[in-house]
């Protein structure tokens, strides 16, 4: 195998925000960010939009990328995870002759990602030697064994009790899946017994950029950074 594709997967009937992958979004289709990083990045010999939704695949033309296929609906529905989707994709272009020793799975609803984010995940994902997944990852913005839950009332209790009263400085810091890019050996991917997790390396994206945009109250703040870093 030999190359690097980019999967962008983007199926249709997004329930909390209606068509969100292609929504607008500070002036284009929310997809059309994550599409123009792929290939403005130079990284990739493939960039492609695994979808089922024929209006996406439009979107996906117009924004001058084309789609090779059509996802199957039985991997479009709410339940299926993305490791199977990403297989699929891999062992489709297989059939085509095409293979990849890299996949990268890019989110549609990523705007706030940056070329040189992709390329430098990249470069830790090549110097580990391209065996082990790279996700995108992002620092709480205070430590977790701080958290509390919180009852119908209100009231708060420590999810760790004692911790509260532990400086910052003396606990080690937490990382979060940041919802943006994943790079994967297409070996691992390939491997029918994987199912994702297990020993990942990651890369640290900086908080504004490590926006996944989920709630209409993400695409608020997604625009307020959006705007604010063009000023």
């Amino acid at each position: 195998m030999s190359g690097r594709i980019a999967v962008i997967p983007a199926r249709g009937g997004s329930k909390r925000i209606p068509g969100k992958n292609i929504i607008e979004f500070c002036g284009k289709p929310l997809i059309a960010y994550s599409l123009e990083a792929a290939r403005d990045s130079d990284l990739f010999d493939e960039i492609h939009v695994s979808t089922d939704s024929d209006e996406i695949a439009e979107v996906a033309v117009k924004l001058g990328f084309p789609v090779a296929f059509m996802r199957l609906r039985e991997l479009a529905d709410d339940q299926t995870p993305l490791v199977p989707v990403l297989r699929w994709v891999l062992q489709e272009y297989g059939r085509q002759g095409k293979s990849f020793n890299s996949l990268c799975n890019l989110m549609p609803c990523a705007p706030l990602i940056k070329t040189e984010d992709l390329t430098n995940g990249y470069d830790v994902f090549d110097a580990g030697g391209g065996d082990m997944p790279v996700i995108a990852v992002a620092r709480y913005p205070a430590p977790i064994e701080w958290a509390f839950n919180m009852d119908e009332d209100n009231i708060l209790a420590e999810r760790q009790p004692g911790m509260f009263a532990v400086r910052s400085q003396d606990i080690q810091p937490s990382y979060f899946d940041s919802g943006t890019f994943v790079v994967f050996p297409s070996a691992k991917l390939l491997d029918e017994g994987y199912q994702g997790g297990g020993a990942m390396k990651g890369f640290v994206l900086p908080p504004e950029r490590a926006v996944d945009i989920d709630e209409p109250e993400d695409l608020i703040t997604a625009e307020t950074i959006f705007w604010g870093s063009q000023a």
